[in-house]
């Protein structure tokens, strides 16, 4: 019988490469908090999260004619998102460095008890590899 480890680790692997680009995007709108007219963006995880649910489940739309309507997504900038400030700057920058912060904390936080609980999947599929 094989291991499939997408069977094994279900969708955290994928949660684990969100939080990564999330935290990419994060840093990214920190480093701009001080240039004039750049806009704060953030990931869409739960869109990201439903996109790996339907690829792990293999019931995908499918577009099988040249005319039907394109559902799927753009890329990877279709989880970009801009974010609404609550009180943008006189230069138009919509960075709160300090909300900035306290989202990418928090994001490191949700990437650390990812990052553990697949390491804990990865010590019981060894364990069972070994007969322990």
């Amino acid at each position: 019988m094989a291991i499939s480890f997408d069977k094994a680790l279900g969708i955290h692997q994928y949660a684990l490469e969100a939080r990564v680009k999330r935290a990419e995007v994060l840093a990214n709108n920190l480093a701009n908090a001080d240039t004039p007219g750049f806009k704060a963006r953030d990931v869409d995880f739960q869109s990201m999260m439903a996109r790996a649910q339907q690829d792990l489940s293999g019931f995908e739309m499918e577009r099988t004619h040249a005319s039907h309507m394109d559902t799927s997504n753009a890329g990877e900038d279709a989880d970009l998102l801009y974010r609404v400030p609550h009180q943008p700057s006189v230069d138009g920058n919509t960075v709160d460095a300090q909300q900035e912060q306290t989202r990418f904390m928090r994001n490191a936080m949700d990437y650390q008890a990812s990052f553990q609980f697949l390491n804990s999947k990865f010590g019981g599929l060894t364990k069972a590899l070994k007969g322990e």
